[in-house]
């Protein structure tokens, strides 16, 4: 079925139940970033392939907003859809609420899969129906008949994450939550967030590509924690294991009628950006409800002293990998093949090489030349195109150690570019040095820091349309909360940054039908001198990937902005050095040298 034909079984069936719009959000049932080849309705319904966007199926008409990310993708991919594309956050481009708002009409009906809306965003489609005298309508999988072919859920096993990896027993974990739960008046907590259910548990799974996740949703009370999985997930010694640790296992759907059971003596801690307003709605309204982040959220993005002495170590794999796959690059360049997807299988190979290597940990970023201008591109067998020198290769991608997971961008000069290419990525680099190189004041979140990437590009009339930075989890979502660096507020990164928190630093410039650059490290947050005028902080960069020098403009940096650059690659050189050949050694001395 092409996609405006799947519109229409779609619409057939809205004139049935009597919807007037339709939601279809980029979601799984637990508020998932990235979700299982199950859960992708919106791409289904709207052919856009991207990783977030939000559909409103009209009966006449559909739209798809999603954010600067996607904007060059989804105007190629919606092209013969019938489907609009609505640019979040451009001037006179109403948000979806702005939008239902306007043109929700008194008896309409708005629908939903309440399972794949949170409660903050269910309460407020409920508030816009009832402000217009709409109906709303969110117990039923309105597109699921429609997809005949549909994918069913992920029965993947799970796999215990080790203490030395870790670094802090389930125990220890439940405990700290509960003390939370207590402080705040509560003797159950409701969980579906699935990386706060795996670090808890310290489980790791298969149930999304690249991200080792597992199904399941929680309920954690004050002498049990009730687990709703699909048991098959789990084999004999995992579930022993869990079941030390008080771990109940209940059927994966059985929450739902499980929480119609919970009485006035239960006080239930949920998290309405996270918990889905299905799940909500079925709690009892005698049930007393706090609204509270999850505490799982703050906890993991503090990596403790073990976790940060594998992700150093997961790091300096990478980065040899890395210095690996750039000597490969640069040395076959116009006398072999290569393709997007075959540098980013051939990056994967040395990472496999360095041992304790899972799988990627998201979905690889490679794209060459004009391709580099689309922030989240994705190379498939259809737009895949070879390599040949005279502009540039873009390489978003991450690895997915035991010792944890890692998120790096290198830009490539491929031959001699353009002086323009050149002049885009020397800002870019130093960007991110500048970012990097802060000294703060604890209590400074990103959104105060910001400024010091972007400065540079403000400061000759430029800007990226992409958030500077997002933390990094521990093989859990290569995003993660509660801190970002970005200009614009949102909610949830806003979070000061605390020492041990991982954080990524990943300013670009694209010029679309042309190049793209982008050069991301990971950043770790560190305390410094503590005086009379308070508790001082930096970033240590714990990625020792060399800059492509071969794209510098030297006239562009100042003298600071040189040392900046001189005094990274002379770490890079100095870690990185004892772990390479004779040949390798040579090649890093040569991209790490003093300009």
């Amino acid at each position: 079925m092409t996609v405006p034909e799947r519109l229409s079984a779609l619409r057939k069936i809205m004139k049935e139940k009597g919807i007037t719009m339709l939601i279809v959000p980029t979601a799984d049932f637990h508020q998932s970033e990235y979700v299982g080849e199950h859960f992708k309705e919106r791409m289904f319904i709207t052919g856009f392939t991207g990783s977030a966007g939000t559909a409103l199926i009209g009966l006449e008409e559909a739209r798809l907003w999603t954010d600067g990310r996607y904007f060059i993708q989804a105007a190629k991919q919606l092209e013969g859809t019938t489907v609009q594309l609505m640019k979040m956050f451009e001037p006179g481009v109403p948000s979806l609420e702005a939008f239902l708002e306007e043109h929700l009409k008194e008896g309409d009906t708005l629908a939903f899969d309440g399972r794949a809306v949170s409660v903050g965003e269910g309460q407020e489609y409920a508030r816009i129906a009832e402000k217009k005298k709409a109906k709303i309508l969110y117990d039923e999988d309105f597109v699921d008949p429609v997809w005949k072919d549909r994918p069913a859920l992920s029965e993947e096993p799970a796999f215990d994450l080790d203490e030395k990896y870790a670094g802090e027993s389930v125990s220890s974990k439940m405990a700290r939550i509960r003390k939370e739960m207590e402080d705040e008046g509560c003797n159950t907590h409701i969980v579906s967030t699935l990386d706060d259910t795996c670090w808890t548990l310290n489980i790791r799974g298969n149930d999304i590509e690249f991200f080792p996740l597992v199904l399941s949703y929680a309920i954690i009370r004050m002498d049990r924690f009730d687990l709703y999985i699909d048991e098959r997930k789990l084999d004999k010694a995992l579930q022993e294991k869990l079941a030390k640790d008080g771990v109940v296992l209940h059927p994966y759907n059985a929450i739902y009628e499980d929480v119609k059971k919970l009485s006035d003596k239960d006080i239930v801690m949920i998290d309405p950006s996270k918990l889905n307003y299905a799940l909500f709605n079925n709690i009892p309204k005698s049930v007393k409800t706090v609204e509270k982040r999850n505490p799982a959220i703050l906890m993991k993005a503090i990596k403790n002293p073990v976790e940060i002495e594998n992700i150093r170590k997961a790091q300096i794999k990478d980065s040899v990998a890395h210095l690996r796959f750039m000597k490969w690059l640069k040395e076959n360049i116009g006398k072999i093949k290569i393709t997007e997807m075959s540098a980013a299988a051939k990056l994967d190979e040395f990472r496999a090489e360095m041992g304790n290597f899972i799988r990627p940990s998201f979905e690889p970023i490679s794209s060459f030349g004009p391709h580099s201008a689309i922030v989240h591109y994705t190379s498939s067998p259809e737009t895949d195109v070879e390599f040949h020198t005279g502009t540039l290769y873009l390489s978003d991608t991450g690895a997915g150690f035991y010792e944890g997971s890692t998120d790096i961008t290198r830009t490539f000069a491929l031959g001699e570019v353009p002086q323009q290419m050149k002049d885009d990525f020397t800002l870019v680099a130093i960007s991110n040095l500048h970012l990097a190189n802060a000294k703060f004041l604890e209590g400074c979140s990103g959104l105060t820091l910001d400024i010091l990437c972007r400065q540079p590009f403000w400061d000759r009339d430029l800007n990226f349309n992409h958030g500077t930075g997002h933390g990094v989890g521990y093989l859990l979502n290569i995003h993660e909360g509660p801190m970002g660096f970005r200009w614009k507020y949102r909610a949830g990164e806003v979070e000061a940054f605390q020492e041990g928190m991982i954080i990524t630093d990943e300013p670009g410039f694209y010029i679309e039908g042309s190049h793209g650059i982008r050069l991301e490290n990971e950043l770790l947050a560190r305390k410094g001198e503590k005086n009379e005028y308070g508790q001082f902080m930096y970033f240590e960069t714990i990625s020792l990937i060399p800059f492509d020098l071969d794209a510098i403009n030297p006239d562009m940096l100042n003298a600071e902005d040189k040392k900046l650059l001189n005094d990274y690659h002379a770490r890079v050189y100095e870690t990185i050095a004892p772990l390479l050949k004779e040949d390798e050694k040579e090649f890093l001395k040569k991209y790490t040298r003093a300009i």
